[in-house]
This record gives C-alpha cells, structure tokens and sequence, in this order.
C-alpha cells in the first residue's frame, strides 16, 4: 500500500500557507519539525481543560495530569523498547540531555588520564559538554575522522580505544549529511573495552524505529520538535543500573525525598531526581500525541516513504549544473550542499523567494564544515510531509539560480 502522503500533509496546517505568493515547500525538518494537528490539539486541550502543576497536589486536575504526564513516559519507554519507563528522563531537547550525563555520570566516571571519543561530524551539542568535561577534569577528548564521502574512517575507532576510555559518544544519524553511523557494532567494540556509549538520536527518531535494548546502548537521547513535537522537550534514556548510580544535576522541586537546614537532603530516586522544577507538562502531552501520531503512521512505512523520496530527489539534483554534494549515497533525511562557488547564505536567500525553505549555514557542526573546507552549506530535509513535486522546486529553483548568478 502506498504511503498517504496527501493525508499527512493535510493534518499539518502550515504545509497550506504560502511563502511570498508561492506554496511553501518546507525543508527545514531537520531544524525543527512542522508540528500536527494532532499535537497541537493535544497540548491546547491540556492548556484549556486540565493544566495543573504534576507531582504536587492530591486534588482532580493535578492526579490527572501528573498520570498523564507519567503515561507519557510509559509511551516513550515503548517508542525505545526500553525495558522499563523509569529508565527515561524528560530533559528540555538533546542539548540538555547531553549535558546532564556530561556533569552528573560524567563528573564521577571521567578522571584525569582518561579519554572520551566522539566523531568529526557532531553537532555542537556533542562537543562542548564533552570539551567542557575533558577540561574540567583533565581527560583526552579522542575523534574518529571522516573519509571525504561523509562516512566515518571506522577502522580508526579500535586504535583510539584503550582501557582508559570512559565513553563513545556519537551521533546515530548527522544532522548535516544524513549518514547513519553503525552504531550496534560500534557500541560493541567500545564495550569491549569497558567503555559507555551515548548515542544522539536527535536525527534518527523520526526516520525508522529505534531499539535502546537491541543497540545495547547506555545512554540514547532525542528532541521532541525534530519527532514532530513540541520544542523544550526531549527524553534522555539510561539504563537502569547506570542512572540509578547517577547524582543529580539540579537541585528544587520535585527532585527531592526530605530537605532540612541542619541534616541535608536526601533525593527521590531515578528519574524523578533528575526532574528538578516544574516541568513542560504541556510539552510532555504534545510529545506523547507526536509519538502516538507517527507510530500509527508506522515507522516502517515512514521510512521506505522516505528513502523513496530521497532516491527521487538525488537523481534530480543530478541534473543541476555545478552543484557539489556532501554526504554519502545512502542517507537519511539530509542532503547538504553548495552551488558553484556561491555563498549559502545567497543560495538560501533566493530559494526562500521561491517559497523554499532550506537550512543554511555551519549547522552546529562547525568542524565538519572545516574538513569540507566550506563556510556553509545548504540543506534540504526530507520527511513524511514532502512530496516529489516539492523536490521538482527545488531543483528548478536552483537551476534558475544557476542560471541568474552564473
């Protein structure tokens, strides 16, 4: 049966606007998903008909929330194939979840002689926490290099590994490239070596599904605006016996068993503790309708969706005159790209005249566009809203950019 992609994108309602008079052909996902109409009515019914603080009051509406709030939990458990929901922390995107394990497990598992590894094609976010860990404690920050077809030179990993390696942290999809890294042999190898794994699944959620037990992975963690959802939540997974070691982060509300001025604190267990202050109760419903919407869609279907269109749009940008593309050939979601010797910046600028939206710039992944050798890039996402008409646009339109800028 054929992907409905007509009556997807008609539960989406910014997919009808129009951009400077033209259709808007948004290719922008990989930044922060459109959200549906399913997702948004859930967290506006929330706001209307049962918002109330969770975790705090014994009366009608805050019970209900606070059971909603921890069903969603129980969704994203299964989403992950988790083996218990208590496994999963609700953080505020990737960034925050990233940093969490960097200053509470990484704090007391990563020492002065020790090494963390992660790859040359990371975001920001799985740099600077680890960069700032490395510094704060005297350890070695290690990195896989790239090979020029955007996959990584795997057969450097077994020499940056030793028995002073504390984590591999890397990307399970680049947010640039759409590479898919092979993230099950690679946590294999580093859990030979006594090392942890953290995966950022920031790029890989929406595309097929994810199997935390399968990966053996010890940390995985995703945003929920790039899964369809609302921004200012996201959900960090660790394995039980791991988080269950860890020390808060932050400390407030909520993350607390007793508090006295004379004996200290002692905490609520995981994940509760890692759960300091009010939460995004509003953002926790609107992720859960998310995680239901796309699982009814399936993921399977998703992703062969998917995989069609980006088959499609690659032998199109074929035909564009002086385009250079980065990347491998088998990826997911992304394709980055300049054309001729024009900035991207001028590229996006005129796309976006035509009533396409791409991403341009560095992409949070500054050293990546340093081994490219490039200032920027443009990038065009696909997901299960896109279509091939919307693929046609953008090859014409920077075939006519082509053509207008020489």
């Amino acid at each position: 049966m054929s992907f409905p992609v007509n009556a997807v994108r008609a539960d989406f309602p910014v997919l009808q606007r129009e951009v400077n008079g033209l259709p808007l052909a948004y290719l922008d996902s990989a930044a922060s998903a459109q959200k549906p109409n399913q997702v948004i009515d859930a967290e506006a019914d929330f706001f209307r008909h049962g918002y109330a603080a969770v975790h705090r009051g014994i009366h009608t509406l805050s019970a209900e929330a606070t059971q909603r709030m921890e069903n969603v939990r129980l969704l994203a458990a299964t989403f992950l194939n988790a083996r218990s929901p208590e496994e999963l922390v609700f953080v505020r995107g990737t960034t925050e979840g990233i940093n969490l394990v960097a200053n509470s497990w990484g704090n007391t598992q990563v020492h002065a002689g020790d090494n963390v590894i992660i790859t040359a094609m990371e975001h920001h976010a799985n740099i600077v926490p680890w960069q700032m860990l490395c510094e704060r404690v005297g350890a070695e920050l290690r990195v896989i290099p790239l090979n020029q077809d955007g996959t990584l030179q795997l057969e450097t990993l077994p020499t940056l590994l030793d028995e002073r390696t504390r984590l591999l942290a890397i990307t399970h999809v680049s947010n640039v490239l759409g590479t898919e890294n092979p993230v099950a042999e690679m946590t294999r190898l580093a859990h030979q070596y006594g090392a942890k794994v953290l995966l950022d699944g920031a790029q890989a959620v929406m595309h097929h599904a994810i199997d935390v037990q399968a990966l053996d992975c010890d940390f995985y963690v995703f945003s929920g605006h790039k899964l369809y959802g609302p921004t200012g939540i996201g959900v960090l997974y660790v394995k039980e016996e791991i988080l269950q070691d860890m020390p808060p982060w932050q400390g407030g509300g909520s993350m607390i068993a007793t508090v006295s001025l004379t004996q200290g604190t002692t905490y609520a267990k995981a994940p509760w503790r890692f759960e300091a202050g009010t939460p995004n109760t509003g953002g926790i419903i609107g992720l859960g309708a998310a995680i239901d919407y796309v699982s009814k869609l399936g993921l399977e279907a998703i992703g062969e969706y998917e995989q069609t269109l980006m088959h499609y749009a690659l032998n199109a940008l074929a035909e564009v005159p002086d385009l250079t593309l980065y990347g491998p050939a088998q990826r997911k979601g992304a394709i980055a790209f300049n054309l001729g010797k024009h900035h991207a910046y001028d590229v996006g600028s005129f796309l976006d005249n035509y009533g396409i939206a791409v991403r341009t710039g560095h992409h949070c992944a500054m050293p990546l566009m340093a081994f490219y050798g490039v200032p920027a890039m443009c990038r065009a996402s696909l997901v299960m809203y896109n279509t091939e008409e919307e693929v046609d646009r953008l090859v014409a339109g920077l075939k006519r950019i082509h053509q207008l800028l020489g």
